[in-house]
């Protein structure tokens, strides 16, 4: 005999999987395509039932309870609002680790992953000593090349208390020691005992949305995520690139890299202003949608 609840207005005509996966796609299908749903829902399902993608292949008539489906009615209720999949569920995948993501930063976000693997690819085979990961809101970047660089000295810096308290809960579900230091880009680094010339790789996702793009904006972006970490004003598009690559041409080693993620529109502007601060071999590489996305420069030799 079939099991119904009545949870306010929404009804489930089963408590099983199988019904939980239809009222899904019946309530999401004008937000989000089958293939996301599929994922959204197998998602919420292996996190809150502890099941793996493999157990959920043979689920669908398995039995839940009141507050189970309580809560994938709160995860669909979630979604509707447009709150980021990523808040909803806590959690992201970040270049193969699970970091955990609220409101207090930034969504990680697949051009950032690329950010990262193009680092790792060029250090691959080459011990380096220190690295600075700028704006680092969760600490993905961080974190995700400490997983990569385990005998590499790893700091992280970020403005927000509130990210910085995110970036150290992350190191210490992962288990990855990183230096996080709450500071701002703009404050006098001589007060924070970095040493010049120490570094081998600074980089930065920084704020670069000029909030002229505002209006552009999706609301699940909008009504979420942290307008500190998003803009910046229009008549300083490139305040952060600017004084971030000023200093880093202090503190990198001679030959050292500085590493950023653009704003396509800005692109070219970064890369001259990088190279009138004295960088070298300038490259700026496309993410994988085709826009001008990061950018590489090297501290000219002594």
């Amino acid at each position: 005999m079939d099991f119904c609840i009545k949870i306010e207005n929404m009804f489930v005509q089963s408590n099983t999987i199988k019904a939980i996966k239809r009222y899904f796609k019946e309530k999401l299908e004008t937000l989000f395509s089958d293939s996301e749903i599929k994922l959204i829902v197998n998602q919420a399902i292996c996190s809150r039932l502890n099941l793996t993608k493999a157990d959920l292949i043979l689920a669908d008539e398995m039995r839940l309870s009141e507050s189970d489906l309580l809560y994938f009615r709160s995860v669909v209720k979630r979604l509707q609002e447009n709150e980021p999949m990523q808040y909803v569920f806590g959690e992201t995948v970040f270049y193969d680790l699970e970091i955990k993501c609220d409101q207090r930063a930034l969504i990680p976000r697949p051009e950032t992953e690329e950010l990262v693997d193009w680092i790792i690819q060029d250090f691959n085979s080459r011990k380096m000593d220190k690295i600075l990961d700028l704006c680092t809101g969760t600490g993905c970047i961080a974190l995700a090349l400490k997983n990569q660089f385990s005998e590499t000295k790893i700091q992280a810096l970020e403005f927000s208390s509130e990210a910085i308290t995110l970036a150290r809960e992350n190191a210490e579900a992962l288990n990855l020691e990183i230096e996080l230091i709450e500071m701002d880009v703009f404050a006098e680094f001589t007060d924070f005992n970095f040493e010049p010339n120490s570094y081998d790789v600074w980089v930065s996702n920084p704020p670069y949305i000029p909030l002229a793009e505002k209006a552009l904006m999706h609301s699940n972006v909008l009504d979420f995520e942290p307008e500190i970490a998003l803009f910046v004003a229009n008549d300083q598009a490139l305040i952060f690139y600017k004084e971030i690559a000023f200093k880093a041409f202090k503190y990198l080693k001679s030959g050292g890299s500085l590493y950023f993620e653009l704003n396509e529109n800005f692109a070219d502007e970064t890369s001259k202003l990088i190279s009138d601060l004295g960088f070298e071999a300038i490259e700026i590489k496309l993410d994988l949608q085709g826009k001008k996305r990061m950018l590489k420069a090297i501290k000219k030799e002594d």
